[in-house]
C-alpha cells in the first residue's frame, strides 16, 4: 500500500466515525458564531454605515483628541510596563535558577507571588495602590506627612500592572533558564570571564527570543487591562477604558466599534509576532533539558543584592494583597483604624451580595467544565487527528488570547443586540445568563488548551492505537484512555477557568444587565465610588473562594491525579 493511499483509508475511517465529525462541526460552528462573528461584525459596524462602505466611522474616531492622546497613553503605558516587567521577571527568575537561596523563605515568596496574579481579582492591586499612596494612604499620609499625593494616571497604572503582570514574565524565564546547558556557561567562565561578561554573551543571546515572547505578552496584557486603568487611571485614558466611555457615556456604539478594532489591529499584530516569530525561535535555541545540575553561584558580592531586592519587591506585592483585607476590617480607611465586621455584614445585607455571589459562582461553575472539555476535545483533534479543518480550529480557538476583553464585549454588544440575527435564538442570547457563560467558555478556552496540547503530545501513539485495535470507537478511546491520562491537565484546566471566569470584569462589564449581580462588577463599582471599604470586602471574600478553588484542585490531583506509573509509561 502506498502512503498516498494509507493517507486516504485513515481519512476515510476517520469521516466514518460520526462522533469526530458531528464534533468537528459543533466546534466550527460554536468558533465562528462566538469568536469570528462579533469581531467581523465590528469590521462591518466600522466600514459600513447606511451610506454604505465609508471610512467616515474611522475619520471622525481619529480626529478627536481624547482618541489620539488614548492610543499615545496606551501605547506608552504598554511598552514600559512590558520592559519593567520582563526585566523584573528575568531577575527573580535567575536569582531562583543560579542563585544559591540560604533561606526558604525567599523561596516561599517566590511560589505565592506566582500564584497572586492568577487567582486574584484583576484590580486588586489598584486598590492597594490607592490605599498605600493616596491621599489618605498609610505610607504618604501617615509615615511620610505627604497629604497632597497624586497615585492616579500614568505612574499609577504603569506599577500597578508591573506588579501584576511580572509573574506572567518570572514563569516563563524560568523555564527558559532551567533549559540551559550549564557547560556553556562554565566554558566561558573557564576562559576567564567574569560572571557579569558569562550572562551578556551566553545567557542573554540564549534567552533573548523569550525575553522578547515575555515582553510582547506581558504588553497585550498591559495595552487589553481594562480594570486597572479604570480604578487608578485619573483622568488618563487608555484604548480599553475609551472604548467602554464611548458606550456607556457617549452612546456611539459605531465609534466604539472603530476603537476596538484600532484596539484588536495592535494586539492582534503582537500575538502573531509572539505566536509564530518568537515562540518558534525560542524553541529552536533551547533544546531539551539541561545535561547535569548547575553549580549555584554563592559569592556574597552577587547573592546578597540581588536577594535583597527580590526580598524587597516580593514583600511589597505580598504587603499590597494583605491591604485588601486589612481595608475590609477598618472602619474608615485613612482616619479610623479601628477594627469592625460591618463592612463585610454590608455586603450581604444591604448590597446584595449574596445574590453576586451565588450568580458570580452559578455561572463561572456551568463555564468551567465545558471550557475543561472544550480545551480537552480540541487538543485532542489537534494534536492527535488530521483533518483539513484542523488548522481553523486551532487558529480561531486560540484567537481569543489576542482580544481584548473590551472588544470582545462590543461585539458581542453589536453581534447580539443588533447583528445580522435580529430574532431568533441568537438574539435571544443577549441580556441573559447563558451568553455570559459563553464569554467565560471564549476566555478560558485558550489557557485550557494550550494545556491540553502540552499534556497530550507527551502521550506515546501506540497507547491510543492498541485500543482502536481492539475495536474501540473514537469517543471511547478519548473517555477511557485519553482523557485519564491528561486528567490533571483537564482538572487544571477546569480550576483555571473557574477562577478565570469568576474574577473576569472587561469582557463581561458591558453585557452584565441588572437581572444578574457579578462580583467583579460591584467591587469596581464601589472602587469607582471610593467606597473602599465595600470594595474590599467584596474582593477579599472573593480572593478567599478563588484560592479555596486552587487548594481543593491540588489537593484532589494529589490524591487522584495521574499517577507517575502511568505518565513514565
Amino acid at each position: 500500500m502506498t502512503r498516498k493511499q494509507g493517507k486516504d483509508l485513515d481519512r476515510k475511517k476517520f469521516y466514518a466515525d460520526p462522533v469526530i465529525v458531528t464534533t468537528i462541526v459543533v466546534l466550527i460552528v460554536f468558533l465562528t458564531l462566538f469568536i469570528l462573528y462579533p469581531l467581523a461584525i465590528l469590521l462591518v459596524d466600522s466600514f459600513v454605515t447606511g451610506e454604505g462602505f465609508t471610512l467616515n466611522v474611522f475619520r471622525r474616531v481619529l480626529a478627536m483628541p481624547s482618541f489620539r492622546k488614548a492610543i499615545t497613553n496606551t501605547l506608552r503605558v504598554g511598552f514600559l510596563v512590558g520592559i519593567m516587567s520582563a526585566a523584573i521577571g528575568l531577575l527573580f527568575a535567575y536569582v531562583e535558577e543560579y542563585v544559591q537561596l540560604k533561606t526558604k523563605v525567599l523561596e516561599g515568596l517566590f511560589k505565592v507571588i506566582s500564584l497572586l496574579p492568577v487567582v486574584s481579582p484583576p484590580f486588586v492591586l489598584s486598590l492597594s495602590m490607592i490605599m498605600l499612596f493616596g491621599k489618605a494612604g498609610i505610607i504618604t499620609r501617615y509615615l511620610l506627612h505627604i497629604y497632597e499625593n497624586n497615585v492616579y494616571g500614568f505612574w499609577g497604572i504603569a506599577i500597578v500592572q508591573t506588579l501584576t503582570f511580572f509573574p506572567v514574565c518570572y514563569m516563563m524565564m524560568k523555564g527558559l533558564l532551567r533549559n540551559i546547558d550549564p557547560s556553556l556557561e562554565e566554558a566561558a567562565r573557564d576562559m576567564g570571564a567574569s560572571r557579569f561578561k558569562v550572562f551578556s554573551t551566553v545567557t542573554l543571546p540564549l534567552i533573548l527570543p523569550g525575553l522578547g515572547n515575555a515582553f510582547l505578552v506581558t504588553f497585550i496584557e498591559s495595552i487589553a487591562d481594562f480594570a486597572n486603568p479604570m480604578i487608578i487611571g485619573g483622568s488618563y485614558d487608555t484604548l480599553a477604558t475609551s472604548i467602554y466611555l464611548q458606550i456607556t457615556g457617549a452612546y456611539d456604539k459605531e465609534g466604539a466599534s472603530a476603537m476596538a478594532v484600532v484596539l484588536l489591529t495592535i494586539t492582534l499584530l503582537m500575538f502573531i509576532v509572539q505566536k509564530y516569530y518568537l515562540e518558534a525561535k525560542s524553541t529552536a535555541t533551547l533544546t531539551g533539558k539541561a545535561s547535569r545540575q548547575r553549580m549555584l553561584i554563592t559569592d556574597k558580592s552577587v547573592t546578597r543584592p540581588l536577594t535583597a531586592f527580590c526580598l524587597l519587591v516580593a514583600s511589597f506585592v505580598v504587603l499590597m494583597y494583605i491591604c485588601v483585607p486589612l481595608g475590609a476590617l477598618f472602619r474608615t480607611w485613612g482616619y479610623d483604624f479601628h477594627l469592625t465586621f460591618k463592612w463585610f455584614g454590608l455586603v450581604f445585607t444591604r448590597y446584595k451580595g449574596l445574590k453576586a455571589f451565588k450568580d458570580s459562582f452559578l455561572l463561572s461553575l456551568i463555564a468551567s467544565p465545558i471550557t475543561a472539555l472544550f480545551s480537552m476535545i480540541i487538543s485532542y483533534l489537534v494534536v492527535k487527528r488530521n483533518f483539513r479543518s484542523k488548522g481553523f480550529i486551532e487558529a480561531v480557538s486560540m484567537l481569543a488570547m489576542a482580544v481584548p476583553g473590551t472588544v470582545l464585549g462590543v461585539g458581542y454588544i453589536r453581534g447580539f443586540s443588533a447583528g445580522v440575527f435580529r430574532t431568533g435564538f441568537l438574539q435571544s442570547l443577549y441580556g441573559t445568563g447563558a451568553l455570559l457563560v459563553i464569554v467565560f467558555i471564549v476566555r478560558s478556552l485558550p489557557t485550557g488548551t494550550r494545556s491540553g496540547i502540552s499534556a497530550l503530545r507527551q502521550i506515546d501513539k501506540s497507547i491510543e492505537e492498541s485500543a482502536y485495535d481492539m475495536g474501540a470507537d473514537s469517543f471511547t478511546v478519548f473517555m477511557t484512555v485519553t482523557l485519564p491520562l491528561i486528567k490533571d491537565s483537564f482538572l487544571s484546566g477546569l480550576v483555571t477557568a473557574f477562577v478565570r471566569s469568576i474574577t473576569a470584569i472587561s469582557a463581561i462589564i458591558l453585557l452584565v444587565t441588572p437581572k444578574y449581580l457579578l462580583i467583579t462588577v460591584q467591587i469596581n463599582e464601589f472602587a469607582e465610588k471610593g467606597s473602599y471599604g465595600i470594595a474590599c470586602a467584596f474582593a477579599t471574600i472573593l480572593i478567599i473562594i478563588t484560592y479555596s478553588a486552587v487548594a481543593l484542585m491540588n489537593l484532589f490531583i494529589k490524591r487522584f491525579g495521574t499517577s507517575r506509573e502511568i505518565k513514565e509509561a
